[in-house]
C-alpha cells in the first residue's frame, strides 16, 4: 500500500473543490485531482455537511493590505499618524486604532497586521435553533414522528403565525443536522429523514452519470410507440447482480414478449456491442424502438442508432414506471435472480431457458394468451 505525504490544501484548492463537488462530482472523482484518495477530500465536506459554507468578503470599511503598507513605511519614515491618515483619505483615530491593535510602531508589520485582521473579522453568527432551546425541543419531536423539514417549518409557520421565536425555516433545520458543530439538533435526528445520508449531496450528483448527451426524450416518442398499437418497440434496463454483475432485459410493448442478453460490465462499449448483436436477430419490423432509463451504460446511444436503424427514447429522471413493462419483468426475473446474486456466471442458455419460460406463461394483458404466442404472430405476419 503506497502512502503519501500528508499536504495542507489551500483556500483555492478547497475552493475548487466545492466548484466540483455542486457540479455532481463524487469524493473520489475530485480527490483524483489532487491524486488522493477520497478520505482525504471528505472530511472537507462532512465539516460544513455537505453545504458550501458562504465565501468570507473583506468589508470595504476595512483597512486593505495596501494602505496597511503605507501605514508601515509611513512608520518607518518617522511621519506622524495625521500626515499618514490624511495621504490615506482616513481618520487619525483610524491609523491609531490599528498600531495599537498590531504591535504600536515599534513591532508594527503590515503583511501580520492584516492577517490578524483577518483572523479578527470571524463572527460567527449563532444558530437560531441553537439559541432557542425550547424551539430545537419542538423541532426534535417532529423529527421524531418522521415529519420532514419543510413540514415542519410549514407547521411552525401556521401554528404560531404570529411568533417568530417559534418558527425556523428548513434549511435552517437542515443546515442544523447536518452541520454538527452547531450543537442544536442531534445527530441521531438524521435516521429520521426520508433520506439517512450524512451529508447534503448537490442535485447534479444524482443526475450528473444520468445526462445522456443528445438524448432524446420519452416525451417525442410517437404516440402509436405509447398506445402499444403496434410492434416493434422495446423497453430496456440493466438488471443489477453483486460483484459488478448484470444482465440487459428487453421488452417488446405490444406483445410483453422478453429477451434477456448476458452483457460482462456496465460500460457503454460492452452493453451497445451487446445490444447491437442482439437486435440484429430480429427482424426489422420487430425491433423499430428502444425506450431505456438515463443509465450511463447508453451514453453511446447514438452508435447503436446508426448500427441499427433503432431509435433510442429515454424517460425522464427517477421515473421507473414509464417502462412499466419492463419493471414488471424485472420482478418477475428476481424469482430466478434474487438481489445479491452473482450474475457474472449465468450463461447466456440459461437466460434464453428463462425468458422461455417468461413467455410462455399466460398473461392477464393478452386475455391470457402468452407473449410467445402474441410474438410469433407478429413474426408470422412480417413473411
Amino acid at each position: 500500500m503506497r502512502y503519501r505525504t500528508r499536504i495542507y490544501y489551500t483556500e483555492a484548492q478547497k475552493a475548487a473543490m466545492w466548484d466540483r463537488w455542486q457540479q455532481g462530482d463524487s469524493l473520489r472523482e475530485i480527490a483524483r485531482l489532487f491524486d488522493r484518495r477520497h478520505s482525504s477530500v471528505r472530511g472537507i465536506f462532512e465539516r460544513c455537511g455537505g453545504i458550501r459554507p458562504p465565501t468570507r468578503r473583506r468589508s470595504p470599511r476595512s483597512l486593505t493590505l495596501a494602505e496597511r503598507e503605507e501605514i508601515s513605511r509611513g512608520i518607518a519614515t518617522g511621519r506622524s499618524l495625521r500626515s499618514i491618515a490624511l495621504k490615506l483619505g482616513r481618520a487619525p483615530s483610524t491609523v491609531s486604532r490599528e498600531l495599537r491593535r498590531n504591535g504600536s510602531r515599534q513591532a508594527y508589520r503590515a503583511s501580520r497586521a492584516d492577517q490578524a485582521a483577518w483572523q479578527r473579522a470571524r463572527r460567527p453568527k449563532i444558530c437560531k435553533l441553537a439559541s432557542n432551546r425550547a424551539l430545537a425541543r419542538l423541532v426534535a419531536g417532529r423529527l421524531k414522528l418522521q415529519w420532514s423539514p419543510e413540514e415542519i417549518a410549514a407547521w411552525l409557520r401556521r401554528t404560531y403565525p404570529h411568533d417568530e421565536n417559534r418558527q425556523v425555516s428548513h434549511e435552517t433545520i437542515y443546515k442544523t443536522l447536518f452541520i454538527q458543530a452547531r450543537g442544536a439538533l442531534k445527530k441521531e435526528l438524521l435516521a429520521h429523514l426520508r433520506r439517512t445520508r450524512s451529508m447534503r449531496h448537490p442535485r447534479g450528483h444524482t443526475q450528473k452519470n444520468r445526462q445522456i448527451k443528445e438524448a432524446v426524450s420519452i416525451r417525442e416518442r410517437p404516440a402509436d410507440v405509447e398506445d402499444r398499437a403496434v410492434p416493434g418497440h422495446w423497453e430496456g434496463d440493466l438488471l443489477l447482480g453483486s460483484n459488478n454483475s448484470q444482465i440487459a432485459t428487453l421488452v417488446e410493448r405490444h406483445t410483453r414478449y422478453c429477451m434477456l442478453v448476458r452483457v460482462k460490465s456496465k460500460h457503454t462499449k460492452t452493453v451497445i456491442d451487446a445490444l447491437i448483436k442482439q437486435a440484429h436477430k430480429l427482424p426489422r419490423e420487430l425491433y423499430k424502438s428502444l425506450t431505456w432509463d438515463r443509465g450511463k451504460e447508453m451514453a453511446d446511444h447514438k452508435r447503436f442508432s446508426l448500427a441499427t436503424d433503432i431509435k433510442v427514447y429515454f424517460c425522464d429522471p427517477q421515473s421507473p414506471w414509464q417502462r412499466g413493462s419492463n419493471e414488471q419483468i424485472n420482478g418477475l426475473l428476481r424469482q430466478y435472480f434474487p438481489k445479491g446474486m452473482d450474475l457474472s456466471n449465468v450463461h447466456q442458455n440459461h437466460l434464453n431457458a428463462i425468458a422461455r419460460r417468461l413467455n410462455e406463461r399466460p398473461r392477464k394483458t393478452l386475455r391470457y394468451y402468452s407473449p410467445a404466442e402474441k410474438f410469433n404472430e407478429c413474426v408470422a405476419s412480417t413473411g
